[in-house]
């Protein structure tokens, strides 16, 4: 996942630089003993950290410094100067460290410091659960099980998930993986000996039939029953399934999991042509791997443009030249009537040749349990600011969760992957009592090609979109407004400027 280094570029830091070459809230890139290695002065304080990313190798020395973290351009992970410890998603793993000696009015790098000894940390009085249960093996899901053990809980935890694969990589398996750009090491989030080595009872294959809230269980759809003392409900989202005529048959797909993703690139090893049915972001992704990978692709939505509901019609008028400048065909404003064993009927009457069919015409929640057990639903399960439901001890995050946003204070619900796994840190935390609210900007990342574009914020509708760059030439800011006020912000190839409009939104009250 993270980028190969390549030779070892900048001064050799064993060597030392003049305290001078490094001004106050500068930052520097050398190296030590063939790493490379960033340097960022605070004042008084230097620190030496890993140079790429811990999730894909994003250069950190593009990345943007506040208070004692550095954060990643690509996809804003943010980690600790002073311990190189992950703080936020999409990262998981830590940056190396190394020692920082002065002498001489110049700066030397020592050893890398090992790694410090993790020391559990005490549960809010009365809120020490024995066994903590975690619907769900996606984002949210996997970052609780990870937080909770990085935070040295030490009763059980149990991982209860339908899907046939240990957690994954899942905006990969639309982008990289399903192209062909990414070898299949890069797709779990961690290796299964991961669970076993951190006692995470993970249950792959393993439907959940109800919740039994009175009795504090959870039971299985083969009648056995599950303890919690605290209860995560991660249950993601589920494409939502055509209802057409032909949409039973084999070669039409949907795109959810590795299983669907391994699917896809089987068939599109004989298929010739593709039809996309819908312009999402998944039914985009999927048409520029497919394309990458050399089948034709046709795409039909709906709507007049592709994604204006997210992006505005700006965005929405280059992401169609983009595609189709690669030779995408598209058929807006229409959509199947009915799918055939080699063609797809439009409701315009066109039909169009397909071998295979892909179908990404959105998600729905998850909620059933949810709703069947009680808690409190509204197109997703309600969560006050701690991702706690209406029932005491049961919590709920990613795809599922609806919470208060504090910058709009309106009841939110977000389908992305970086969300997600901050939510499920974020319930992890306070399922051990630690009474954090979850104040994180919403942020996602979409990859075109070899275009992506970064988005933070959340703007359901606007009345003003402020461009400022040039769109076409793949250089551009866009901010989204309503009132004035700042919803969102999106990018194409502006890293900095992105990281410090979430940094200016999480700042911001309004």
């Amino acid at each position: 996942m993270a980028g190969n280094h390549s030779d070892p570029s900048g001064p050799d830091l064993a060597l030392g630089i003049a305290l001078t070459d490094l001004p106050d809230g500068g930052k520097l890139v050398g190296h030590r003993d063939g790493e490379p290695v960033l340097l960022v002065r605070r004042g008084a304080e230097i620190s030496a950290v890993g140079a790429t990313c811990s999730h894909y190798g994003g250069p950190l020395f593009d990345g943007l410094v506040a208070d004692d973290t550095v954060r990643c351009p690509w996809h804003h992970a943010c980690f600790d100067l002073k311990t190189g410890e992950a703080l936020r998603a999409p990262a998981l793993s830590p940056l190396a460290c190394w020692s920082i000696e002065q002498r001489d009015g110049r700066i030397f790098v020592g050893e890398k410091r090992k790694k410090p000894s993790p020391v559990a940390r005490e549960s809010t009085a009365g809120s020490s659960p024995e066994r903590i249960v975690l619907i769900g093996g996606g984002a949210a899901g996997f970052a609780a099980a990870e937080r909770l053990r990085r935070e040295q809980f030490q009763g059980a935890i149990v991982m209860i998930s339908d899907d046939e694969a240990p957690p994954v990589d899942r905006p990969n398996l639309s982008k990289d993986y399903l192209a062909g750009k990414a070898p299949e090491d890069w797709i779990p989030l961690r290796s299964e000996a991961f669970y076993a080595k951190n006692n995470i009872e993970l249950r792959l294959r393993t439907k959940v039939a109800a919740l039994d809230v009175g009795a504090r269980q959870v039971v299985l759809a083969d009648g056995e029953r599950v303890a919690f003392d605290k209860l995560l409900l991660a249950t993601g989202a589920e494409p939502v399934r055509l209802t057409i005529p032909g949409a039973d048959q084999p070669h039409v797909h949907t795109l959810r999991s590795l299983a669907d993703s391994r699917r896809i690139i089987a068939a599109s090893s004989t298929a010739r042509s593709a039809v996309v049915l819908g312009a999402s972001f998944i039914g985009l992704e999927v048409a520029a791997s497919l394309r990458t990978r050399g089948v034709e692709v046709h795409v039909v939505a709906p709507e007049e443009r592709p994604m204006e509901r997210v992006l505005g019609p700006q965005m929405g008028d280059f992401i169609r030249a983009l595609h189709e400048g690669n030779g995408v065909l598209f058929h807006l404003a229409d959509t199947a009537a009915s799918i055939g064993a080699s063609e797809v009927l439009l409701n315009s009457g066109r039909s169009l040749a397909a071998d295979m069919v892909i179908a990404g015409i959105g998600v729905r929640p998850r909620v059933d349990l949810a709703d069947a057990a009680g808690l409190a639903t509204d197109r997703g399960v309600l969560v006050d600011a701690y991702l706690e439901t209406n029932v005491p001890g049961i919590y709920a995050a990613g795809d599922i969760a609806r919470w208060p946003d504090p910058r709009s204070g309106a009841n939110i619900r977000v389908e992305h992957w970086v969300v997600a796994q901050r939510q499920g840190a974020t319930a992890a935390l306070n399922m051990l009592g630690r009474g954090q609210k979850f104040t994180d900007v919403p942020f996602f990342w979409s990859q075109h090609y070899d275009i992506p574009i970064n988005y933070v914020g959340h703007a359901e509708g606007w009345d003003a979109i402020e461009v400022e760059g040039d769109i076409a030439a793949k250089d551009c800011l866009l901010r989204f407004k309503r009132g004035g006020h700042i919803l969102a912000v999106a990018t194409i190839f502006r890293d900095s400027e992105s990281l410090a409009a979430e940094l200016a939104m999480e700042q911001s009250k309004a």
